[in-house]
């Protein structure tokens, strides 16, 4: 069991961002631990995820997707930096908050998550991972179209064997009442400009693979750390994708020890 050090140097801020399909409730059980140790946690809802009130037929492009958590970023005192982290899809929201406001985040921090590169367009990480691991192989999961969106409504059998195989059935049962309609965005972020060199690489980046995961697999988790030139990398054993549920306190462990690196 992960033990943690309470003489940290000072309080930090975390804002934690999810993935496709859930919202900020998946971070039930790391936002407690990191506020017992006396740290300011904020998570939020995506644009049409958890208790949003839009659907995501409602949402038109990436970065309506990700406006909530840009408009958080913006409201941010000017000189208070964060530490942001994304979990899977969530990655590639954290780098488009690391393009826009990289002088407020101190860190980002790729947990089993998607990492854009500077050197191609933002849906390159995507469209790499889609031609390894075929939707095909998705087994009950829900296609359709939305426009030129690709709508995705994760089935619970691909839920149960690929996302969540390690964590708690009470865990199961909150995504199946929780879970919805999403997209990647492949269109659109294939259109947008890429990440640069002089905003989002300025922000350190670091990465915690999830030893265990077969939703995005761990030589694609070494890969995209290659791709991206991360040089810090924490590995959480024993973890399936949903990583925040299944290995909590040791997630909770790996991110304190990257963020004491920094602030």
């Amino acid at each position: 069991m992960a033990e943690f050090n309470l003489n940290h140097k000072q309080q930090k801020h975390f804002v934690l961002v999810h993935g496709v399909c859930l919202g900020a409730w998946c971070w039930y059980k790391l936002k407690p631990q990191l506020e017992s140790i006396g740290h300011k946690v904020t998570t939020l809802d995506l644009a049409a995820c958890g208790t949003s009130t839009h659907k995501i037929e409602d949402v038109h492009t990436f970065a309506d997707y990700s406006k909530p958590l840009l408009e958080f970023l913006a409201s941010l005192d000017p000189n208070e930096k964060v530490i942001l982290a994304g979990h899977s899809f969530g990655g590639m929201s954290i780098a488009l908050a690391m393009e826009k406001f990289s002088e407020k985040i101190a860190v980002g921090i790729f947990i089993a998550a998607f990492v854009p590169d500077t050197q191609h367009q933002p849906s390159y990480v995507i469209q790499q991972y889609i031609e390894r691991y075929p939707i095909s192989g998705w087994l009950d999961t829900e296609f359709s179209f939305d426009g030129s969106k690709m709508v995705v409504l994760p089935g619970l059998k691909f839920l149960s064997t690929k996302f969540f195989q390690l964590c708690a059935k009470e865990d199961f049962e909150l995504v199946k009442i929780l879970l919805r309609a999403g997209s990647f965005f492949l269109e659109d972020l294939s259109e947008a400009e890429n990440f640069s060199k002089e905003r989002y690489e300025t922000v350190p980046r670091a990465f915690i693979i999830a030893s265990e995961d077969l939703a995005i697999p761990v030589e694609f988790q070494q890969w995209m750390i290659q791709n991206a030139g991360i040089d810090v990398v924490k590995v959480v054993d024993g973890a399936d994708h949903m990583t925040i549920l299944s290995k909590p306190q040791e997630l909770c462990l790996s991110l304190f020890e990257i963020a004491d690196k920094y602030i």
